[in-house]
Parts: C-alpha cells; sequence; structure tokens
C-alpha cells in the first residue's frame, strides 16, 4: 500500500493544481480500501489510488462518469481535475466535486423498502446507457460483471475451511446454483461495487451514488448484492420487484454475495470485527432467503 497522508496531499496539489494550495486538506473518516480520500476545501475531494491494482481506475472514471452524469436520477462524482504520477506518487490522482452525504445503514435509511425501489431505479438507469465501447470486466475491477464461477475454486476452499461453523452445504447449493447460468444477453453497464459505503444518504433517501472504481460492461449481477448485505426479507422483495431480475440472474447474484461473504470469514486476517459481523449477517441473509432453496 501507498503511504498516503495529509502532507502528500497537500504537496501534489500545490505542484500540479497551485490553484488550489490555498485550501485546507483533511482526512475522510470512512476513505475505503481502494482510494485515500481526503477533502479538498468545502467543495471538492481527492481520492488517490492506495495500490497498483487500482490505478486503472482513475482514467476509467475520469471518461466514463461525465458521460452518465445526465443519463442517471441520482448525482455522482464528478471529476474536476486529474493528477500526474511524480516522483512521491507513482500513479494518477482524481480530485472530485464533492458530495454530501452520509454512508448507508439500516440506521440512517427511513425507509427500506423505498430505499430499494430508489436504488433499483438508479441501477436500471445505469443498464439503460449504451455500453459499446465499455470496458469489459477484467483485472481492473476483479471480474466483476463476468461469472463468478472464476472465484470456483477459492469459493470452495473458504467453504471447506468454514464447515464447522457454516451450513456448507446449503452454501455450496447456493454456489452451485449460480455458477450454472450465465449472462446470453448484451452486455451493460455495473457500478460494480454497490456497498453501503457507495450510497449516500440525506434525510433517510438514497442521495447519491459513488465510487465508480469497478465499472465495467457485462453481466449486471454483481451489482445486486445489496439485497443481502444491506436488505432484509420485505426490502428485498421490493428490490427485486424494482430491478425486474430473472431468477437465474438472481442466482447469480446470490453466488457474488457468498462469495464475498465467504472469503471475509475465511481469511479473518485482518481481525476485523465490524467487517466479519457484515459477513456473518449476510451469510445468514443468503442462507435463510424464502426466494432460494
Amino acid at each position: 500500500m501507498a503511504d498516503i497522508d495529509v502532507s502528500l496531499v497537500r504537496r501534489l496539489i500545490a505542484d500540479q493544481f497551485p490553484q488550489w494550495a490555498h485550501l485546507p486538506v483533511r482526512p475522510v473518516e470512512m476513505s475505503g480500501w481502494d482510494n485515500r480520500t481526503f477533502r479538498l476545501g468545502r467543495d471538492m475531494s481527492v481520492r488517490l489510488p492506495s495500490a497498483e491494482g487500482y490505478a486503472a481506475q482513475v482514467e476509467k472514471e475520469q471518461r466514463w462518469l461525465p458521460r452518465f452524469a445526465s443519463a442517471l436520477p441520482l448525482p455522482i462524482p464528478a471529476p474536476l481535475a486529474m493528477g500526474a504520477p511524480s516522483s512521491e506518487y507513482a500513479w494518477h490522482w482524481s480530485i472530485y466535486r464533492w458530495i454530501d452525504g452520509e454512508n448507508a445503514s439500516v440506521e440512517s435509511i427511513e425507509d427500506l423498502n423505498d430505499f430499494a425501489d430508489q436504488l433499483a431505479k438508479f441501477l436500471t438507469a445505469l443498464q439503460k446507457i449504451e455500453a459499446s465501447g465499455g470496458p469489459p470486466p477484467g483485472l481492473h475491477n476483479f471480474y466483476r460483471g463476468g461469472p463468478a464461477s472464476i472465484y470456483d475454486e477459492q469459493t470452495r476452499h473458504a467453504i471447506q475451511a468454514l464447515d464447522a461453523t457454516i451450513d456448507a452445504k446449503a452454501a455450496t447449493g447456493v454456489w452451485e446454483a449460480a455458477t450454472k447460468t450465465t449472462w446470453s444477453r448484451q452486455p451493460v453497464w455495473i457500478h460494480g461495487d454497490v456497498h453501503p459505503t457507495n450510497l449516500l444518504v440525506e434525510e433517510g433517501r438514497l442521495s447519491a451514488v459513488i465510487d465508480f472504481g469497478c465499472a465495467a460492461v457485462g453481466d449486471p449481477a454483481c451489482d445486486l448484492t445489496i439485497a443481502w448485505t444491506l436488505f432484509s426479507e420485505e426490502s428485498r422483495a421490493a428490490f427485486r420487484a424494482g430491478i425486474m431480475a430473472d431468477e437465474a440472474t438472481w442466482s447469480r447474484a446470490r453466488g457474488w454475495a457468498l462469495w464475498k461473504a465467504l472469503i471475509t470469514l475465511a481469511d479473518n486476517a485482518s481481525n476485523n470485527p465490524i467487517k466479519t459481523n457484515e459477513a456473518r449477517r449476510t451469510l445468514n441473509e443468503l442462507l435463510s432467503d424464502r426466494y432460494f432453496g
């Protein structure tokens, strides 16, 4: 991981964008893993990839986000400038317009069913944007939008490792159902990381969607994992009705959610209780989902 702090950001701004050098720089509490985020003055944010594997996301967002904005029903990040690699920092980085809001959570959302419907409308609009020329799934977005079966060995290994603490038979059933089908229609735009930390809330409602670093054109199933990572039975049903996903797509979405929950639980090297609890909740929602089985 790159050593990224306020001092580095100040030097990069002063060197490459001196018109903003007088503005204060301060870290954002929920900065994320792929990028480090800082507030620049009142109206801007600075995002820097934390490692080489995330660096390609910068130019992708710079190219495509301005084309998305007018077609979407909610605000998304607006790139203002792209920083260049330097002797102090090896990759491109971005300056965006700041978007107010807090991360989505059961506590911050006023009506989960309404939120589910809002999100379904946003993702539907994203899928309708012309996708020709968009990047296919690959290393740049960890193959999201491609077949989940690319993680078959990893998933089965995690199920085996967790055999004593989870319902391994049920988990295997979810996984095998998910990997039996593939997306056979034209590829569509996906966000690639529809996680509560990338959904902003104001006054209890969905107000913006951020962090399109994993965007690609492909199978939209990976964008539906929020059905189990945030929603519960009633709101999940509202989301499914709004997104109008067929059973095969819904099944593949379960697979993506299962994969992430399992590898988080199996590889608890970080000993992060928050992520562990999130993963266990997701797994419980998946295996108790009345739409499965």
